[in-house]
């Protein structure tokens, strides 16, 4: 009689483990956490990488705070014969609209909005992001003559809406996979070595216009990196602009043909 009781328990608490694993999977599966716990995702994203066989990376530089020493950052650039990219906040380039022309003017600069205001984005209205969007645009192109096809958020904080205001616009959202963390202080080795153990193919590496210890990182990184046998792209020639997906880590892949 006491072996059947324990059968019993047994046979019922597998039923109840059966209903909530059961019950789970349907949950996930309702959610989309499913593709989340599969290593993939339904949340959209931007672009942090690029798959591609070439050894190239992109060397970009968020400008919002300060200017002194953007040009000396271009005078390196012009030095080693790279191209960079330079994500352009609307109220830095209202005060400092004769530094955004001379980097347009290099010929190797490409300019991308940073936004107008340098908000948490996705905590506005899909109204607002767009405001902030067209008028920054509006501003860069209105001094470069050249209209931004590339976006990188502030904080580099996003969401769905975001990214498909964004997109709406005609805008590439652009992330990064290398993080200097040269806002943080750090010193100019420091800085190159971050990026020198993480470039890979196609990587997009993010600095700051004012960082303390940048412009004495840049020839370490450049010098780093061409000895690894790696060339420099502008994002706008590194990425796809059709035929294309981003994995779940954010890298941008080439369609296969057919």
């Amino acid at each position: 009689m006491r072996f059947l009781l324990v059968k019993k328990k047994r046979l019922l608490a597998a039923v109840l483990a059966a209903a909530v694993m059961i019950a789970a999977m349907t949950a996930v599966g309702l959610t989309g956490a499913a593709k989340v716990y599969n290593g993939k995702t339904v949340r959209k994203l931007p672009i942090y990488s690029v798959e591609t066989e070439e050894k190239v990376v992109a060397l970009s530089f968020d400008a919002s705070w300060g200017a002194d020493k953007t040009l000396d950052i271009l005078n390196v650039l012009e030095k080693y014969d790279i191209k960079a990219d330079f994500f352009i906040v609307g109220f830095w380039a209202e005060d400092y609209a004769d530094k955004l022309k001379t980097l347009s003017d290099s010929g190797r600069i490409e300019i991308g909005t940073h936004s107008n205001t340098h908000p948490h984005m996705p905590k506005l209205s899909k109204s607002q992001m767009e405001l902030e969007l067209t008028t920054s645009c509006n501003i860069i192109e209105n001094v470069t003559g050249k209209k931004p096809e590339l976006f990188r958020a502030p904080f580099g904080d996003y969401s769905d809406a975001l990214l498909e205001t964004a997109e709406s616009l005609g805008l590439y959202t652009v992330q990064w996979d290398v993080d200097t963390l040269d806002w943080k202080g750090l010193k100019a080795t420091e800085i190159a070595q971050r990026v020198l153990s993480k470039a890979v193919n196609g990587s997009i590496v993010l600095m700051h216009n004012d960082g303390e210890h940048t412009v004495e990182a840049l020839p370490l990184i450049i010098e780093g990196l061409k000895n690894k046998g790696f060339t420099f792209k502008t994002i706008g020639e590194l990425i796809y602009r059709e035929n294309y997906t981003i994995d779940h880590t954010g890298r941008q892949i080439k369609n296969k043909a057919g």
